[in-house]
């Protein structure tokens, strides 16, 4: 099985339909906290939702289309990465996050993204990487920018949450810019 310990002592794993107790289990503890910042279809409430999410994730993985991995510390689940888009026809992919507050300060997201960005510009030969979050996200706005991001700009409030209407900063990175 494939995994990989991150710089922060976090482990990095495929996280797959089979999975789905555990991640809904993880997204009980997590919700409220996520809410805000993630697509309200990954904010399940039971173990069959979080299989049609795993799911949705494994068919577009197996169209080469995204991925997502969780990352585990100390043997639990406390939040992962994923590409949410990856297109290799245009050879551009964005990648996002979500993690528990427990684990938090870490530095778990930054490594973890640092191995996608790594894996997809220098093994899969991408060329640009987005990053999109909450203009008043700032833990986001800061891994982009610890990750070597640049802003390219902001998308008026194009972030719907509960009938209100967020700013969406854009970030990017292209390959010649990536030091892994």
């Amino acid at each position: 099985m494939f995994s990989k310990t991150l710089t922060s002592g976090g482990e990095l794993r495929p996280l797959e339909p089979w999975r789905a107790e555990e991640f809904a289990a993880h997204i009980d503890r997590a919700r409220e906290h996520i809410r805000p910042w993630v697509g309200p279809s990954f904010v399940t409430t039971d173990v069959d939702g979080a299989r049609a999410t795993l799911g949705r994730y494994a068919d577009r993985a197996a169209r080469d289309g995204a991925g997502i991995y969780g990352i585990w510390d100390d043997g639990v689940l406390v939040g992962g990465v994923m590409f949410v888009e990856f297109s290799t026809g245009t050879r551009s992919f964005e990648v996002g996050c979500w993690l528990e507050p427990g684990a938090e300060g870490k530095g778990h997201i930054t490594g973890a993204v640092r191995e996608l960005l790594a894996y997809a510009l220098e093994e899969r030969g991408m060329h640009r990487a987005e990053w999109r979050c909450r203009s008043d996200n700032d833990r986001s706005s800061a891994v982009a920018r610890r990750l070597g991001m640049t802003l390219d700009g902001v998308l008026r409030e194009a972030w719907p949450v509960g009938g209100v209407f967020y700013d969406k900063q854009v970030w990017s990175l292209l390959a010649g810019e990536f030091t892994a």
